[in-house]
């Protein structure tokens, strides 16, 4: 049994095999995943799990070289926004309008749906290199 943070074998392993500058989207329960891209659906219910908790455990096993999240998110969610910075431990974080983020989870290798109801609640990591 693995005994790392992230032990969603379907979610471990796409962190496995991602490449530098691949994406990888950790979404509410209501970002539209488009056609063609895969969706890990973790939503049980109302607030689970977490957006803050599925970003935790990824970010543990997962090497970030930037990040990117709706402008809307500072307006619509403001706590969420403050917080996410810290949460990323200093990787840098872009912002574009909702729309070009939809658009751009597009070319995500996957979407992580959560059970988070804040609104914009999303972010796009980017893989990096860990040499």
């Amino acid at each position: 049994m693995k005994k790392a943070a992230l032990l969603h074998g379907e979610l471990s392993q796409l962190v496995a095999m991602l490449g530098h500058g691949d994406a990888l989207v950790i979404a509410d329960a209501g970002l539209p995943v488009p056609p063609g891209v895969r969706c890990i659906d973790l939503a049980v219910t109302r607030g689970v799990p977490a957006f803050s908790d599925v970003l935790a455990a990824v970010l543990c096993e997962m090497q970030v070289e930037h990040a990117l999240c709706a402008e809307e998110l500072a307006a619509r969610s403001p706590e969420l926004a403050a917080r996410l910075p810290a949460w990323l431990g200093g990787v840098p974080l872009q912002t574009v309008s909702h729309e070009s983020f939809k658009r751009r989870s597009r070319r995500a290798r996957a979407i992580v749906r959560t059970g988070e109801f804040t609104p914009y609640a999303n972010v796009m990591l980017f893989a990096g290199v860990v040499f």
